[in-house]
């Protein structure tokens, strides 16, 4: 890995632009489509032939030398456009989407274990006593196949590259997952795009893109959509809109949460040494890449979980002040491995800076919603989500006069799978609504309280969570159980809707440990008695060492009290007439935390505690 930090790297690159390159044309301002491209219903028609379509491979130079072999590397830049002779010298824009999934990839990365003896940040070395897995990780398949974006683009007008990341696949050097490098990296294909970069096809000639406008948009699903959120926050002239699909906002948010080390749903054990490993390929992470893989390792910190260095490089959130792109954030609202808290908070900051931006929002988990998906406006109009997409880089890339800029910014699927739309999101009109805690009874399960008398009893658990899965500590919350505690509000007399991030606020000690997870759900019970299976609505996590800050922890003593509060992952959810509100807090989550020997006590004060929800209608609208 580079050892200059981001703002050097790029100051530098910057700086060292020596191609005199052809002004860039000015944005396009929507009106009249240009000639040559056919637009329908303000879209964009397949009119140019696929069959034609000029095939065409690039090595594009970067500023990095990432393996350190002395020579910048170069990444592997695939075109698909339309024939000159088909678009009488037309210039076209580009969609992009890099990758580090293209080929080669190291499917069977062994993982490493997360039954520790004790956490790490109890332990008096500062590292677990995880070991290797002696199985391999699970298979991860993420990467587009080919032919979705340019098989429906290329007919419409448009080029269509598909990148490979800086140490992956036919690209040179080694990945760095999620820094400046890779960002880099990535930006090297815009900047040739516009002229101020340099590019060489496979017999080494230097190779100029003059057929294009110089206007990008980059799109992509999971890491291939994180990478346009990185570009994007270099303010590179030319990315005119970036289609970020369950994409990463913050690194540190996907593989910690609030000082704990947290897996992405369904890779229980993986970090970013891992993923970096996935991407490189097994030769590179052997022997070329090791040592830089190494470096990896050691400075993600799994020791202590808390946010350094390393991941500050990794959170683009501080950089969206210089994002000049526009972007149309799409996401699940049932998304486990980028979990929600990535796009919320990328959109809060797009917000907060003026970004045109806009919302789509799916009850599905990680990925798109679906081509098909379809949406009716207010003034009676439906639109595929496909055909949002094609309307949104249609204007941003072509200048084509649609109104796609006037709709609704926000269109999210309710829970019986139809869409609607809102203004904004979360809902202006959620308000925040404090829950008590109310327990009578050291060992009964407890209640939501609005107000009122909330009882002075102490309730404990005992984690085990390693033995249990979280199925197993939500279910039955009539029943008394050790190794979690329950508290479920009054049977809803009408529908509540919550839009945004609900908080915990409990008063708890660890009383005979130094360290332990901490876990909160929310979760979505049926009447008392009733048999359905209760959903869980969203959860979250804290390292109680790490109560007032993710960057420093701080001692914790046995058996004192102390008052943590964390958030849970954002969410937009409709509790139905006749369920109840249900809260439930255990230590140690089979799905995702690291999982110590049990026996780790915790005592909870629920006098002194709460549970906050963002309450469309406010208090009123809850009912009790």
């Amino acid at each position: 890995m580079p050892s200059a930090g981001p703002g050097r790297i790029l100051g530098a690159y910057v700086a060292g632009l020596a191609l005199v390159a052809a002004p860039l044309p000015a944005q396009a301002s929507p009106g009249a489509p240009p000639p040559g491209i056919v637009v329908r219903d303000g879209m964009t028609q397949p009119v140019f032939s696929l069959a034609d379509a000029v095939e065409e491979r690039v090595w594009v130079e970067t500023p990095l030398d990432t393996d350190h072999d002395g020579r910048r590397d170069r990444v592997v830049a695939d075109i698909s456009r339309p024939r000159e002779t088909e678009t009488a010298g037309l210039r076209v824009p580009v969609i992009l989407e890099h990758s580090p999934y293209r080929k080669d990839t190291w499917s069977d990365v062994p993982y490493p274990s997360v039954l520790v003896d004790e956490l790490p940040q109890g332990s008096s070395s500062g590292h677990s006593s995880a070991r290797r897995a002696d199985g391999p990780g699970i298979l991860r398949a993420k990467a587009n196949l080919p032919g979705q974006l340019d098989d429906y683009y290329v007919p419409r007008g448009y080029a269509v590259v598909l990148g490979q990341s800086v140490g992956t696949g036919d690209s040179d050097g080694c990945p760095t997952t999620g820094d400046s490098a890779e960002t880099l990296g990535t930006r090297a294909i815009i900047d040739w795009l516009g002229g101020r970069a340099r590019a060489y096809d496979a017999s080494g000639t230097p190779v100029r893109a003059g057929w294009t406008t110089g206007a990008v948009g980059m799109t992509g699903v999971s890491y291939n959509g994180t990478l346009p959120n990185m570009v994007a926050t270099t303010g590179v002239p030319g990315l005119r809109t970036i289609v970020p699909v369950s994409a990463i906002s913050n690194w540190y948010d996907y593989y910690r949460a609030n000082g704990l080390v947290v897996a992405p749903g369904g890779f229980q054990g993986e970090d970013a040494d891992i993923l970096t490993m996935y991407t490189a390929g097994r030769g590179r992470s052997t022997e070329d890449c090791a040592d830089e893989i190494a470096e990896i390792a050691e400075e993600q910190e799994r020791g202590t979980g808390d946010y350094t260095g390393f991941w500050r490089e990794r959170d683009y959130l501080p950089g969206v002040r210089k994002v000049r792109a526009s972007v149309f954030v799409v996401h699940g609202l049932n998304d486990w491995n980028v979990k929600t808290g990535q796009f919320a908070d990328w959109w809060d900051q797009l917000d907060r800076y003026g970004v045109p931006c806009k919302l789509w929002l799916h009850q599905g988990g990680h990925g798109g919603p679906g081509s098909a998906a379809t949406v009716t406006l207010p003034d009676g109009r439906s639109w595929t989500y496909k055909q949002t997409e094609n309307r949104w880089f249609d204007y941003w890339l072509w200048g084509v006069d649609n109104d796609v800029m006037a709709e609704p910014r926000v269109v999210l699927q309710r829970e019986d799978r139809a869409y609607t739309t809102y203004r904004d999101w979360p809902d202006p009109a959620a308000r925040k609504v404090s829950l008590g805690l109310s327990a009578t009874d050291p060992a009964a399960p407890g209640a939501l309280v609005g107000s009122g008398w909330r009882g002075r009893a102490t309730q404990s658990l005992v984690d085990a969570g390693r033995d249990y899965t979280p199925n197993q500590l939500v279910g039955e919350p009539e029943t008394a159980s050790p190794h979690r505690l329950v508290y479920t509000s009054p049977t809803l007399r009408r529908d509540v809707r919550i839009s945004g991030r609900p908080e915990l606020r409990v008063r708890l000690s660890i009383d005979n440990r130094t360290a332990a997870n901490l876990t909160g759900y929310l979760v979505d019970y049926g009447p008392a008695g009733a048999t359905d299976a209760p959903v869980v609505v969203t959860r979250g996590w804290l390292d109680p060492q790490n109560r007032t800050s993710e960057a420093h922890g701080r001692p914790v003593r046995p058996g004192r009290m102390y008052d943590y509060r964390w958030s849970m992952e954002p969410k937009d959810y409709i509790f139905r007439a006749g369920h109840r509100l249900g809260l439930v807090i255990f230590s140690s989550d089979q799905d995702y935390t690291l999982l110590p020997l049990p026996g780790t006590r915790l005592s909870v004060a629920p006098a002194s505690s709460a549970l906050i929800l963002p309450v469309v209608g406010g208090r009123t609208a809850l009912g009790f």
